[in-house]
């Protein structure tokens, strides 16, 4: 676009031409490949500052939702538009890294529970940050949170939330799920759950009370060994595969071995680092229905088409009941793995590693015919 172009829509003062300024000047910052002069960012930088003290929500949200993970958008906009109601403030507060804790904990005490649950959401959410959200008080913020695998909650906070979960029933699934999750803690859940479960059974059965609790001390006690062995199993296939790649012995065909010999926690280790992306959205990503992310995942790391199938095969062969036609689903799978190229793969890969909704950066992907 030229300056000819951009003083034209510069002049146009309804609610649409001012939209429509504030997304190609957004865009300037947005697009990595446009180098912008110190004169031409000072100015670019004032229509922005004019623009989002504009009256219309539509405007300020447009530039938002364009700049929110800018990595240099300056940090006294980002912030004045995270306290800004709720639609223009999402896209910042669940996105932008230049958001400081401390501005995020004033969000958190001054703004609305939407805009508790956008920062619950983000990428990265440090203890601090955690607190505040959980003395917050909000149920589902607080379950937000729990549900986010890269918030970082502390280990009184989460003794905290341990001890809520025997009054909200929300609260412990995501924390049974939590890698953080320490043994003790865990254990305690447990045997609260078979606790409550014992009185609703007695309450309900006349059954012998002493072989109830037999029954259930033994489920709990069980459940937690398996929980236990599950973590440390994790635990020592990291190990390894750390070691395998200090050693500069990881390659696809080792990927692939460890998953035909049934080692599941070591393949997902390996992709993990491989990959580079996070731990708990490859195993998302590996039993999903449809398969797409994993076909981007494979396609990304150098897997060929046969490599892929296999993997694929194995994915759907774990969760058998969430698939009615194999053959065409993995015929479907296998197209979109062919007409996904390596570059663009890569580039979504990139957006995995920076943004938690994996989903948008599949929509968005442009794939070759």
């Amino acid at each position: 676009m030229d300056a000819n172009e951009l003083l034209k829509i510069a002049r146009d003062k309804s609610v649409e031409g001012r939209e429509t300024l504030g997304k190609v000047v957004s865009d300037l910052f947005a697009d990595g490949h446009t180098v912008l002069s110190d004169r031409e960012r000072t100015i670019t930088l004032d229509i922005l500052h004019q623009l989002i003290h504009d009256f219309e929500s539509s405007v300020r949200k447009t530039i938002a939702e364009n700049i929110a993970d800018w990595p240099e958008l300056p940090v006294e906009m980002a912030i004045f538009l995270a306290n800004a109601e709720i639609e223009v403030a999402y896209p910042i507060l669940s996105k932008s890294g230049v958001l400081e804790d401390e501005a995020l904990v004033e969000v958190i005490h001054q703004r609305t529970m939407e805009h508790q649950l956008a920062i619950a959401i983000r990428q990265s959410v440090s203890t601090d940050v955690s607190d505040a959200l959980v003395e917050s008080g909000h149920e589902e913020v607080i379950s937000k949170l729990l549900e986010n695998g890269n918030a970082s909650i502390s280990e009184k906070t989460m003794e905290y939330l341990v001890d809520e979960a025997e009054r909200v029933d929300s609260f412990r699934e995501p924390i049974i799920r939590r890698d953080d999750l320490n043994p003790k803690l865990a254990q305690r859940l447990y045997l609260w759950v078979s606790a409550a479960l014992r009185k609703a059974i007695t309450d309900k059965y006349d059954l012998d009370e002493n072989l109830i609790d037999d029954l259930l001390e033994k489920s709990a006690v069980q459940t937690f060994a398996k929980l236990v062995s599950a973590g440390s199993k994790q635990r020592k296939s990291d190990l390894l595969a750390d070691e395998l790649i200090d050693d500069g012995i990881v390659d696809v065909e080792l990927l692939m071995q460890s998953l035909r010999a049934g080692e599941v926690s070591l393949f997902i280790s390996l992709f993990t680092r491989m990959s580079g992306l996070r731990e708990q959205l490859v195993k998302r990503i590996l039993f999903e229905p449809g398969g797409e992310g994993l076909a981007i995942a494979c396609k990304a790391i150098g897997i060929s088409k046969s490599e892929f199938s296999d993997i694929f095969a194995y994915s759907r062969g774990a969760i058998p009941e969430s698939v009615k036609d194999f053959s065409s689903e993995i015929r479907e799978v296998l197209k979109f793995f062919t007409s996904a190229t390596q570059g663009s793969a890569e580039t979504v890969i990139q957006r995995w590693k920076r943004d938690s909704d994996y989903l948008s950066a599949l929509r968005d992907l442009e794939l070759s015919e």
